[in-house]
């Protein structure tokens, strides 16, 4: 594939080496620095788009991304609340854009783990639940977007749930997500369920950032010859 990456920091860098390693070209790199050559591209030049920059400027690159019909796989988070947008731009152009709040296929395993635990402590309201993310000093949004999926995971077992909450002490109808930013650690999520008797707990650690590199690398060639707005559920079926 004639991939352009968008964002060059240290995802981005982890992706251009798996992608290489995989045969694949690197046709531009777009960094704050250059944003502008991202409009100079067409698609005859580019196969798909990597989109790992930042909240600020995900959704102007995807929009971009979507009218010059280039397939874009995003996953940069703090931007969803345009999400909706982006979507209707893509069923009405035709094009393909693939989001995914992770890209780890261990993660998205683990999403699938906490909505069926979600689903059989959902009848046992003595305990309550508590979430909680970890990540490297450097990153910008909070929650994690991946912390929101599985909060949302949750929620969607629970009928009396219907919110989150971060950093705050949840209402019976919110599920608290608590986040915290140590160090150089890349990821880590805990879901626990806690009654006055005992405790039940799920984990997910990453230990480095190759894992959701990879996972992006392989999205970008799923989606070659797909339409429409996909999503890592789509493609691990």
């Amino acid at each position: 594939m004639k991939i352009v990456l968008i964002g060059y920091g240290k995802m981005g860098k982890e992706i251009e080496r798996l992608a290489l390693g995989r045969g694949h070209s690197i046709v531009a790199k777009i960094d704050v620095d250059n944003q502008a050559d991202l409009q100079a591209l067409s698609s005859s030049e580019v196969d798909v788009a990597i989109e790992f920059s930042n909240p600020a400027s995900a959704y102007s690159n995807i929009l971009t991304c979507i009218e010059k019909q280039i397939p874009v796989v995003c996953g940069t988070t703090g931007w969803l609340e345009k999400k909706s947008e982006v979507e209707s731009l893509t069923k009405e152009k035709n094009s393909t854009f693939f989001y995914a709040s992770n890209y780890s296929i261990g993660v998205n395993l683990f999403f699938r783990l906490n909505k069926m635990l979600a689903q059989l402590m959902s009848p046992h309201q003595e305990y309550d639940i508590y979430t909680n993310e970890i990540h490297h000093l450097e990153k910008k949004d909070s929650p994690s977007g991946t912390a929101i999926t599985i909060a949302e995971g949750i929620i969607d077992a629970y009928a009396s749930k219907d919110n989150w909450v971060n950093n705050e002490i949840p209402a019976a109808n919110e599920v608290a997500i608590w986040s915290q930013r140590e160090s150089i650690i890349p990821g880590t999520h805990t879901v626990k369920y806690i009654s006055k008797v005992d405790q039940i707990e799920i984990t997910h650690e990453a230990f480095s950032r190759e894992g959701f590199a990879l996972g992006a690398v392989i999205a970008a060639e799923w989606v070659q010859d797909k339409k429409g707005v996909l999503g890592m559920d789509d493609m691990l079926k």
